[in-house]
């Protein structure tokens, strides 16, 4: 290796460094001039608690730092100038932080307090305050450092104040000051651990707020293609009613008819469309009241008039069907007959739901048309209906049966009065657009300044 030319090497990266942070030094000391109180703040909350919690600590510090000093001068150590030297000892990382926003480590603070105390027990005074000084200092360690770093400090703090009562430049036995330093030291142990659970807090907030985002987006993708399905479904078949019109009979009026009706429902899904979309949004859309039990006979006389053939039944009582389930009986039989009508073209449907004390039953079967094989489907639609009845307490299944397959859905009313808050939630999805989320974007310096602190 070539020392003569690594040296020069070596300097120059150190100068180059040096450079860089009187750059960045000249930068935030401008930044403070500007706006001194803004930076400040910002600077002090780098330690991970609020500035004020900062200022307190480095005014007690102060406030004892100078007690001291003022005991010393009045006892005739005056001109000696060890007090203003440990006075400044005692608060020399505050500007490290205040101008340069440089966050000293837990050792460093520890070094400069315990030299600032033992140039403050050189000189001893009756009844001093001086050893407070190491004993905010254990405090404020404790509150920002691992238990690695704190619990060796305040126990070197504690010896050094043994060995200057056993010299005789303390008036107060030893047993006061190990107490008063273990004091300090759990305070701000108790600091150190509300702002880490308050941290844990704040990521769970987090957690929660991207899960509920992520649920809505799941939701209302549901619902778009619930619509989508619905619409395309029954338009589709009237385009073929229109279709045949015009091929097999001639008859314009028919065709004109089905085209008619094929328009006004895609209309009414671009319309259904653009209000569950709007959800995402935040400026006010048009509400619209969702679908419950009441509307699937007009679902019914949709796919009735679009040409498929659909025997309806609902049995019981319905005045105790909330929204919620209301909207998912609607939902779970609209997929049911959207799907007969694009994968069972020219089949026969069967729509039964019987509502009972305990559970309610939606039965869709359907008739297979010669040629058409039952095979299970892979899409959003079954998988969306089972999601809706999961919400209400019930369970879901689909499959062939007989000639024909079966979708059948049983939701028990204790579910639903169990989901009260699922029910409101689905009622109320139209004006989820005047909520604001309230997100904890504040960053967290917890992980960073461990890293800082380590030994």
């Amino acid at each position: 290796m070539n020392v003569t030319s690594a040296t020069p090497a070596a300097v120059g990266r150190t100068l180059r460094d040096t450079r860089d942070w009187a750059r960045a030094s000249g930068q935030r000391i401008r930044a403070f001039v500007r706006n001194p109180v803004a930076e400040f703040r910002r600077n002090a909350e780098q330690f991970g608690y609020p500035a004020n919690v900062v200022v307190l600590i480095d005014i007690v510090l102060l406030t004892v730092a100078a007690l001291s000093v003022i005991q010393r001068y009045g006892h005739g150590y005056w001109p000696s100038l060890v007090p203003i030297l440990a006075l400044a000892l005692t608060y020399s990382t505050g500007p490290l932080y205040a101008f340069f926003g440089v966050v000293p480590k837990p050792l460093l603070i520890a070094a400069f307090t315990m030299t600032a105390e033992a140039l403050f027990l050189a000189q001893p005074v009756p009844t001093d305050s001086a050893p407070f000084v190491v004993i905010a200092a254990a405090g404020e360690i404790a509150a920002i450092a691992p238990l690695i770093a704190s619990i060796p400090v305040a126990c070197a703090m504690i010896a050094e104040l043994l060995f200057f009562e056993s010299i005789g430049h303390l008036d107060i036995g030893a047993p006061i000051w190990i107490f008063a330093v273990t004091c300090g030291w759990m305070t701000g142990q108790m600091l150190n651990y509300q702002r880490r659970y308050l941290y844990q807090e704040r990521e769970s907030q987090e957690i929660r707020a991207v899960r509920a985002a992520d649920e809505e987006r799941r939701r209302i993708a549901r619902e778009v293609h619930d619509v989508i399905a619905h619409s395309l479904s029954i338009t589709l078949l009237h385009v073929t009613a229109a279709r045949h019109a015009l091929q097999t009979d001639r008859d314009v009026d028919d065709a004109v008819e089905a085209l008619t009706d094929a328009e006004r429902l895609g209309r009414q899904a671009m319309a259904d469309i653009r209000r569950t979309v709007g959800l995402l949004g935040q400026l006010p859309t048009p509400q619209a009241p969702e679908p419950d039990l009441d509307d699937i006979d007009d679902l019914v006389a949709d796919f009735v008039r679009a040409g498929m053939p659909v025997e309806y039944s609902l049995d019981g009582d319905r005045s105790g069907i909330t929204a919620g389930v209301g909207l998912a009986l609607y939902r779970i039989s609209q997929e049911s007959l959207a799907n007969i009508a694009k994968h069972a073209p020219g089949a026969t449907a069967r729509l039964r739901i019987v509502l009972r004390t305990r559970d309610i039953t939606v039965t869709v079967t359907n008739t297979l048309p010669a040629g058409a094989a039952a095979r299970p489907g892979r899409g959003m639609g079954i998988s969306g209906m089972r999601q809706r009845a999961d919400l209400l307490g019930g369970t879901l299944s689909s499959g062939p049966v007989d000639e024909g397959w079966q979708v059948v859905a049983h939701i028990p009313m204790a579910g639903a009065v169990a989901c009260m808050a699922v029910a409101a939630e689905d009622s109320l999805r139209t004006a989820l657009h005047s909520v604001t989320r309230k997100i904890y974007d504040r960053p967290n310096p917890l992980a960073s300044n461990d890293i800082q602190e380590s030994m």
